[in-house]
């Protein structure tokens, strides 16, 4: 498994994890307000179910949005290497590797860290389609392309 495929992968089960974290949040919730609605009667009992109902829907909405996250990894191929900076590649520019793909947590793959950018963020909007060798400046730093994996 090559670096990029290693630091595709952490990012996989990452936003797995989440997806399982949250249905499991979902799952409890659901459980404790049938739980909730057996033993209790009148207003407390409303204003718990509503608070719970809440909950629910935050739950969902983040839900929701991690499996949009998971459905824009599901379509890298992290096995692809293109000359051009497209999703999905892992460029090193200044001696830092940007993983381009999603706004995500800074992990450590072989000692090595690695950031993970959206293609719509300032400094994403500026590498994608750009190749080895272009340089450019964002807030008063200039970047130079290094590497494309």
């Amino acid at each position: 498994m090559t670096f990029k495929q290693k630091i595709y992968q952490y990012y996989l089960q990452l936003v797995q994890d989440r997806i399982d974290v949250f249905r499991d949040m979902i799952a409890a919730l659901t459980e404790d307000s049938k739980n909730d609605a057996k033993g209790s009667a009148g207003d407390k009992h409303e204003t718990a179910l509503s608070m719970m109902h809440i909950e629910q829907e935050k739950l969902n909405n983040k839900l929701r949005e991690v499996v949009n996250q998971k459905a824009i990894l599901d379509k890298i191929d992290a096995s692809k290497i293109a000359q051009t900076i497209i999703v999905g590649s892992l460029v090193k520019a200044n001696g830092i590797y940007l993983y381009m793909s999603l706004a995500l947590p800074k992990i450590n793959i072989e000692g090595i860290n690695v950031i993970a950018l959206s293609p719509q963020s300032p400094l994403g909007n500026k590498l994608m389609g750009n190749v080895v060798g272009f340089t450019f400046e964002i807030n008063g730093t200039t970047y130079l392309i290094e590497e494309i994996l």
